[in-house]
């Protein structure tokens, strides 16, 4: 029998990135990660958001992606719904991306950036640097069964074809842990052995349809290794376009799953149909080389209704998993997987509340799964293929407590919602506020207009409020930080928002208030003065989207004005 403190199924980027942090702040803990299959291995999910890069870095592993020679991601362009033009995201605006060698540390304009990943490589590279850190790695071996006894699993039961695996586990081909994790992405090999349900609170039901090619031209091509990801509307659906390496791409088609079914055309064919109807990407692959294996994806659109056990925890994409138009799957990834990592450290340390730190995890990360499947939901409205999503707006809305018509639904989305890693920001996924409104106008075609900007005379609305804790993961630890609650609605009394609150007690005017939370961050944070103004002006309209702020108009004062 083989025994470890943390015994890991799956060593995908989730199961790497627990490994890697445990080790790196307790290295005295054992970790054993078990893996079905032999590194490399192709796997879908190749583009990331900036996000990644900064776990990356924490965990050591910067360098090692880096010199990879991966593509470097500044955005993504779009052709979306009945719009046939052509508009970008940019992480970084492509007139700031200078051209420099690689590979480079992480700073300055890699700061935000990002990676679009060969998974066959990556996700090697990931698991040989947990393995470097002291991670004991089964590979070639799977999870036959799994014992349990109520809510707690006992041991986990292993088949291997890797002989030096087989020495290390005994001949009973057994392993026992204080806490296991399973990372084994939709195939949930514990989720399922636990009876755990899953939900699909999403009205999409779609299929992904990919393959690889060789030396396509790239649409974008900025200094050394710079580009940007294509997403290109079909009628029927809408295809990506992703280069992995300086020559391999990843093309692939997304519809939905009825369409597929009732075009009684096989995946080749509707896959060749998708090309051939796509002006773009028909021409940057005409000179290029599909490698043969082409691959289908079922409906995947679900979420566990639990993440948390007595024992055990979900990482990655077994917690769920939200449609790839935002490319947030490996961003969920990774970030539950650190969520978990520093949930654990905190669990061997015995000093918070064992329940209170689990619950943390469950209740953020559901939620944040769950916001990405509604901004999927609400993206797909302005594609005039998903016509059964047009009123599902307004079901968004209400699961925030706002009753509002499908035209002004988007509102919600820009309320701030406090679910990604960073309490202290006023942001909604991986979008800051001031990004979700230029989405809105793409996806709109209406300008974004800012609350904070109608009215001039505010007080901080606190009534039925409570004091409570929120959750900040840093340096291996989970933190309490105090907040304030009102229902679901959460007021982070750190960082950008302890500042508006302060800035409150001595003003009521709109442009005292924002002037008096941007000095605060300028003088006692150290924070530059254009992020302080954008910080400021993007959580002061959070708060008074989320109901935090009572306004008024008075005529005699001036209004704040945001451009």
């Amino acid at each position: 029998m083989h025994k470890t403190d943390v015994a890991i199924i799956g060593g995908g980027p989730a199961g790497a990135t627990i490994g890697t942090f445990i080790k790196k702040y307790n290295p005295s803990l054992d970790v054993t990660i078990i893996e079905r299959e032999k590194f490399p291995r192709d796997h879908v999910g190749e583009s990331h958001l900036p996000a990644i890069s900064a776990i990356l870095d924490e965990m050591g592993v910067w360098d090692k992606v880096e010199a990879a020679n991966f593509p470097i991601k500044i955005g993504a362009t779009f052709k979306w719904g009945a719009k046939k033009d052509f508009w970008d995201t940019d992480f970084l605006h492509h007139q700031e991306f200078r051209n420099v060698p690689r590979p480079q540390k992480f700073e300055d304009q890699r700061l935000k950036t990002a990676f679009q990943v060969d998974r066959s490589v990556y996700d090697k590279v990931l698991l040989d640097h947990a393995e470097s850190l002291g991670c004991q790695v089964f590979e070639q071996t799977k999870v036959a069964s799994i014992e349990r006894d109520g809510d707690a699993v006992l041991g986990l039961k292993l088949q291997s074809t890797d002989a030096d695996v087989l020495d290390q586990i005994g001949a009973d081909c057994r392993v026992e842990a204080r806490y296991y994790v399973d990372c084994s992405g939709d195939v949930g090999i514990l989720r399922r052995a636990m009876d755990i349900e899953i939900e699909a609170p999403t009205a999409l039901r779609n299929i992904a349809i990919y393959k690889y090619w060789q030396d396509a031209d790239w649409a974008v091509t900025l200094g050394n290794g710079g580009t940007r990801i294509q997403i290109m509307s079909l009628d029927w659906g809408w295809m990506w376009f992703i280069p992995i390496t300086p020559t391999r791409t990843s093309v692939g088609l997304v519809l939905p799953a009825s369409y597929y079914k009732e075009s009684g055309k096989t995946v080749e064919q509707i896959y060749a149909d998708a090309i051939a109807e796509e002006p773009l990407i028909s021409k940057l692959l005409a000179n290029a080389t599909p490698e043969e294996e082409i691959t289908a994806t079922k409906d995947w659109n679900f979420l566990s209704k639990r993440l948390v056990g007595q024992n055990w925890f979900l990482a990655g994409d077994c917690c769920g998993f939200a449609d790839p138009i935002l490319s947030a799957g490996m961003t969920l990834a990774h970030t539950s997987a650190r969520k978990v990592a520093f949930t654990l450290l905190e669990l061997f340390r015995g000093q918070l509340d064992p329940e209170w730190v689990k619950s943390e995890y469950e209740d953020g990360h559901r939620t944040q799964i769950k916001h990405h499947m509604q901004f999927a939901d609400f993206w797909y409205t302005s594609n005039g293929q998903f016509t059964d999503l047009k009123d599902y707006c307004a079901e968004i809305a209400e699961t925030a407590g706002l009753t509002l018509d499908p035209a002004t639904a988007f509102q919600w989305l820009a309320t701030g919602g406090f679910t990604i890693d960073e309490p202290g920001v006023a942001a909604a996924l991986t979008y800051r506020v001031s990004g979700l409104k230029l989405v809105a106008v793409q996806l709109g075609g209406s300008p974004p207009e800012w609350e904070i900007t109608k009215t001039n005379f505010w007080r901080l609305n606190l009534s039925d409020a409570t004091e409570g804790k929120f959750v900040r993961y840093m340096d291996g630890r989970v933190v309490p930080i105090p907040c304030l609650k009102r229902g679901s609605k959460v007021l982070p009394l750190v960082d950008v928002f302890k500042h508006v609150v302060n800035a409150f007690k001595n003003n009521m005017d709109s442009i005292l208030i924002l002037e008096d939370c941007v000095n605060r961050m300028i003088h006692e944070d150290g924070v530059e003065v254009k992020e302080a103004e954008l910080l400021a002006i993007e959580a002061l309209e959070s708060l008074m989207l989320e109901g935090w702020i009572r306004c008024k108009v008075v005529p005699s004062r001036p209004f704040i004005k945001v451009t």
